[in-house]
């Protein structure tokens, strides 16, 4: 029998409706206040005093009439501002680190990258330095009136509890995430400290596309598959993330292609991305293993001039690949497969190998049928920009939270309530 749990209460119930008006004024860009009781269900004096709460915070603004075209006044239109909370995304991986600063709107406001090789660096030394990088969006982020209310990491291997159980790319095995970065962090701004989360980093590009790249197009279950240095992977089924009994699902990069084949850093043999993550492909073309961004784009371009070493090892890659993803569509049945990070850049190439054997191996015959199932991903889906989505989202689930913490935003005046 499932437990039924405590009564709901009076404040409660509140705080459920207030994060019912906040994410309809998120979803729809802008409505009035009778728009959202029509959508939600509440009466139009229970949704004005949310309004005005929400005012209150900071969390929402007024942005000048609308008509309806009907008998009446004309309604007040709402959206959600521009200043205030934020969410911090971070993204650590092998050849450099990403920090994103997202506003409640979803909106990507400040955007560092720095190329930085951390193989073989101790984890502490990459953490403080991914710290630097933060403090410098933060400062960014305050001076467009912005105050994030958290910071999410998002780091290539498995991670659990905030902690790093094993990155066999980084060479982390059993590292502290939250806690190492999060006194960096303080270290460089004492004055506040701030909330920090992890996972993994294919999990928060996946979260990416879903809330920001196809998911806004009406794509709920797909496989996400993040082309690095190794291979990540997520699943998304009907608008959730699937993450597994202990929240390992999606190590599509160590499922294993060749039993007796290639030693991986993960301490296996034949692992896909032996023959299809980027050190692999850069070297079956000829180029450095360790070649990063600089070697990806010298592929790409010897691939648009037909060079028959740089299309070999795409055929290549791309076959391994689609063998592997082939399983993991019979298994889960997704409606798309993505192809991110240096994967959506050399999609043109990879693509046609990998639907190939989709088309050979998928047993429902769909991938045979309709090729469109296979596409590159959004721009929009990185892993920093999920990371910091996934802030925004404990915000807008919860706003009385972070609203009545104070200083998480501006307050509302009579300067700006009219705006």
């Amino acid at each position: 029998m499932i437990p039924l749990g405590a009564k709901a209460d009076k404040a409660t119930v509140r705080r459920h409706n207030l994060s019912l008006v906040l994410r309809t004024v998120h979803g729809t860009g802008e409505v009035t206040r009778a728009g959202i009781a029509a959508r939600v269900g509440l009466t139009r004096a229970a949704v004005s005093s949310l309004v005005e709460q929400l005012l209150g915070y900071g969390f929402i603004t007024e942005w000048g009439k609308t008509s309806s075209g009907q008998a009446g006044r004309p309604g007040t239109v709402l959206k959600v501002a521009r200043t205030g909370p934020a969410g911090v995304g971070v993204e650590i991986n092998v050849g450099h680190i990403a920090v994103c600063v997202v506003d409640l709107a979803g909106t990507d406001r400040v955007r560092l990258v720095e190329d930085f090789d951390s193989r073989g660096m101790q984890p502490s030394r990459v953490l403080a330095r991914a710290a630097r990088l933060t403090a410098r969006a933060l400062d960014s982020a305050a001076g467009q009136g912005l105050e994030p209310v958290g910071a999410h990491v998002a780091v290539p291997g498995l991670v659990t509890g905030g902690t790093v159980r094993q990155a066999p790319n980084l060479g982390w095995n059993r590292v502290a995430v939250e806690g190492v970065f999060a006194q960096a962090l303080l270290a460089l701004r004492p004055l506040r400290a701030l909330p920090v989360s992890s996972d993994n980093e294919a999990n928060a590009a996946a979260l990416a596309e879903l809330w920001y790249g196809a998911g806004t197009e009406g794509a709920r279950s797909f496989l996400y598959l993040s082309g690095e240095v190794g291979i990540g992977g997520a699943l998304v089924l009907k608008g959730e993330l699937l993450r597994g009994a202990h929240g390992f699902a999606g190590e599509i990069g160590h499922m294993v292609v060749d039993p007796d084949g290639r030693p991986c850093r993960c301490g296996a043999r034949g692992c896909l991305e032996q023959y299809a993550g980027q050190a692999a492909l850069l070297s079956t073309a000829g180029l450095g293993a360790d070649a990063g961004a600089p070697g990806v784009a010298e592929l790409r371009r010897r691939a648009r001039e037909r060079d028959p070493s740089a299309l070999a090892a795409m055929e290549r890659a791309g076959r391994q690949l689609g063998v592997a993803v082939s399983g993991a569509v019979n298994l889960f049945d997704p409606d798309v497969v993505m192809l991110g990070g240096v994967y959506r850049e050399l999609s043109e190439w990879l693509a046609p190998a990998v639907g190939r054997e989709l088309a050979r191996r998928v047993v429902s015959g769909l991938w045979d049928r309709d090729r469109s199932r296979l596409r590159p991903a959004s721009p929009l889906s990185d892993a920093a920009r999920g990371s910091a989505g996934v802030v925004v989202r404990e915000v807008l689930a919860d706003p009385a939270a972070y609203g009545e913490r104070g200083g998480s935003g501006p307050r509302r005046t009579a300067s700006t309530a009219g705006r």
